[in-house]
């Protein structure tokens, strides 16, 4: 027996293990950027002035974020515009989709993706 019994391996001892690599870091959260959101709120702005929307909603989720428009608060969102980073080589990373579920409009541009939301000139 030695003397070192119980009190932990030793300095040639620990040379001997392998020390794994942590797992994958989790991926960072997914946000809209300032020039994203400087071209959602002018949408919104609009919107709001003219009355037809009252309140919105941001969630930022790890695999995208999303930004709800409401009509009244304690309804459900009458359209998410949503960046997707994982769709943007294939079909964009922005979405529009309607309180239905379906999809408006999906791009690589987010202001010609939320075009879709603005209302029609009308004559004067």
């Amino acid at each position: 027996m030695t003397e070192r019994m119980g009190a932990g391996p030793g300095p040639d001892e620990a040379a001997g293990h392998v020390i794994p690599f942590p797992a994958r870091a989790e991926p960072p959260q997914v946000a809209f950027h300032r020039d994203e959101l400087r071209v959602i709120f002018n949408l919104y702005g609009r919107q709001v002035a003219a009355g037809e929307w009252r309140d919105y909603a941001l969630d930022f989720r790890r695999d995208k974020a999303v930004f709800s428009i409401y009509r009244r608060a304690s309804e459900m969102p009458l359209y998410r515009i949503e960046k997707d980073p994982k769709l943007a080589r294939r079909q964009g990373a922005y979405a529009v989709i309607a309180a239905s579920g379906q999809i408006l409009k999906r791009g690589t541009e987010l202001a010609r993706v939320i075009a879709v939301l603005e209302p029609a000139p009308r004559a004067v």
